[in-house]
């Protein structure tokens, strides 16, 4: 379906934050992570080359709300909004779907333009319900931080809700508001007259890992969250190491924050079932992107764009779609375009209208009719400058006394062109990259310079593809981007633990 008449259809549309493919059991992982995705994998596609375009939230959600890429819609820290760009919610909105967004994610709120078009949402601010921060509050807040003198009313609001964030989400486990989200959203299909788009974004997964007790017995018995390193610049800058027996407490904490959440979708998957919303409703499960765990010698998911950050896992139900295992290379920015051509909304108003070889829906997915980068065999990963991030980082390393090289992996940005069998990475400080992922999955041996067919090739796609989306990557200090950022609001994605 592919035209705005056409009889509309139920999204549900769930990214399970930082979680990577090698820890799911639907993914064959040996702990039992994933029951519930396992039999949610009966009925749907499990895509094994599933491909992210970038290795953080605020970019990611930015492509999956308007199937761009980065560098065509803009949002990134050293620019963290997503502006001039009609969201998939708007397009659906205006097309007669009921919509909402819930999440605890910091990065997914009003004052990043990430929920535009929602009509119903819910974030990370405990005392500022939603409808405050939307309208016209989230107009000014972009004005309120670029102006020195409003910034301290700014501040203030964000102070307000870090203050409410520590003394309600204190206590064994109780920083999940995963619970709440599956509560909001069943509320939300329950209450609903249309058809719907319901997106949710779950944060256990990302550092720092304290999982329910029930899960941490399972997984994690006898380690003690408090105890392990859960600060990954610490551990990156070179201040702080990490034992094999600590990584696997780390990991263990880790897999019981993915039980959690397979097991809190499966209550909502559960009830849609018993409740008449499982049959017509296409439901997709992907991670925005993974996490490092020691490969590389880096913690968390900054200052690279290896496999294990980029290729996530995704899983679609549909009606059209076969239930079994996907080895095609897909794309995550392609999953805007399969949920307009199952809505049967074109989005021809919308900044980027459907286009058809980009449904997972078409017997001709990526058989795109003019050129384009790669031929369509490539998909591509973009990474700019984690300006929060590295400015933590550089005061962990002071901290321990350690001098930080400026031509390393920390200040680089970074573009990749990757196939199933091979990734060439563009490194903006560093030599590049190239990979043969078919022999070296871990990316471990790099052969770049032997110039061997596929390094020619992906080099060559790379390039093309950054010719397409405006080529070098302009100079931005460290000072202009931190303007439009407070640092109660950083505070505040601290106490969070997106940043940390």
């Amino acid at each position: 379906m592919t035209n705005d008449d056409a009889t509309a259809q139920n999204v549900v549309f769930v990214v399970m934050d930082t979680v990577r493919k090698d820890h799911l059991s639907v993914y064959g992982y040996d702990r039992p992570t994933t029951p519930g995705l396992e039999r949610f994998a009966e009925e749907a596609t499990v895509f094994e080359q599933a491909v992210s375009p970038a290795p953080w939230t605020l970019p990611v959600h930015a492509s999956l709300f308007t199937g761009m890429y980065p560098s065509e819609h803009g949002a990134s820290q050293e620019n963290p909004y997503l502006e001039g760009a009609t969201t998939l919610a708007q397009t659906l909105s205006a097309a007669g779907y009921d919509t909402s967004c819930y999440s605890s994610n910091a990065w997914i709120t009003p004052y990043t333009h990430l929920t535009d078009g929602f009509d119903d949402q819910d974030n990370f601010f405990e005392v500022m319900p939603g409808d405050f921060l939307s309208g016209p509050m989230a107009k000014a807040w972009k004005t309120m931080n670029d102006n020195e003198s409003l910034r301290k009313v700014a501040d203030k609001l964000v102070s307000l809700g870090n203050v409410a964030h520590e003394y309600l989400a204190s206590g064994d486990g109780a920083d999940s508001k995963t619970p709440q989200v599956i509560d909001q959203t069943i509320e939300f299909i329950d209450d609903s007259d249309g058809p719907y788009f319901s997106f949710i974004n779950l944060m256990d997964a990302h550092l720092p890992y304290h999982p329910p007790k029930e899960y941490r017995k399972e997984f994690a018995p006898n380690v003690d969250s408090t105890k392990v390193c859960q600060n990954s610049k610490e551990y990156n800058c070179g201040a702080r190491d990490i034992s094999d027996k600590e990584w696997d407490a780390i990991g263990g904490l880790y897999d019981a924050e993915i039980r959690h959440i397979d097991d809190q979708l499966q209550r909502l998957f559960s009830w849609m079932q018993e409740n008449d919303e499982w049959d017509d409703t296409m439901v997709v499960v992907c991670a925005d992107h993974g996490e490092l765990h020691g490969e590389h010698d880096l913690y968390g998911h900054e200052f690279c764009i290896y496999d294990p950050l980029i290729n996530v896992p995704l899983m679609v139900k549909h009606p059209e779609m076969e239930s079994g295992v996907s080895d095609q290379q897909v794309e995550l920015i392609d999953v805007y375009h399969t949920i307009l051509d199952h809505t049967g909304v074109s989005g021809s108003n919308s900044t980027r209208p459907l286009e058809e070889a980009r449904s997972l829906l078409n017997e001709d997915y990526r058989a795109f009719a003019e050129d384009v980068p790669g031929d369509g065999e490539c998909a591509f990963v973009e990474y700019y400058r984690p300006v929060v991030e590295l400015k933590q980082l550089e005061e962990k390393a002071k901290s321990a006394n350690i001098t930080l090289d400026e031509d390393s992996r920390f200040y680089s940005r970074m573009r990749a062109a990757r196939r199933p069998d091979a990734k060439y990475i563009r490194n903006e400080r560093i030599e590049d990259e190239f990979y043969k992922l078919d022999d070296d999955p871990g990316e471990l041996n790099d052969l770049r310079g032997e110039g061997t067919e596929e390094e020619v090739e992906l080099e060559a796609a790379l390039s093309a593809f950054e010719e397409t989306v405006g080529g070098e990557w302009n100079e931005v200090s460290d000072d202009d981007v931190l303007g439009d950022m407070s640092d109660d609001a950083k505070d505040r994605l601290q106490d969070l633990g997106y940043i940390d």
